[in-house]
């Protein structure tokens, strides 16, 4: 009998370019240069990583939401909030 399917996303790599996060079986980057945000994030806020919904993340110790539609395409999305960390 098969689990049940959870939501779920986790960050697998960071590096002086960016992080990498798998949601589901799907890898993502997040620039630090389209994702400013998290530039100056320690690893522990940057780790701390919830999906809500399907299509939601929320990084709770950043106060950071996105769409998971705005990580694949971020050029569809090119309003960007500037970086207050």
């Amino acid at each position: 009998m098969p689990g049940i399917a959870t939501l779920g996303a986790e960050v697998t790599h960071i590096s002086p370019n960016g992080l990498w996060l798998l949601v589901e079986d799907e890898e993502l980057l997040l620039t630090y240069e389209q994702f400013p945000w998290f530039r100056k994030a320690t690893v522990d806020q940057m780790s701390c990583v919830e999906r809500p919904t399907k299509d939601h993340l929320y990084w709770p110790l950043l106060d950071i939401d996105l769409s998971i539609e705005s990580i694949r395409a971020p050029s569809a999305f090119p309003l960007v909030a500037k970086s207050v960390i």
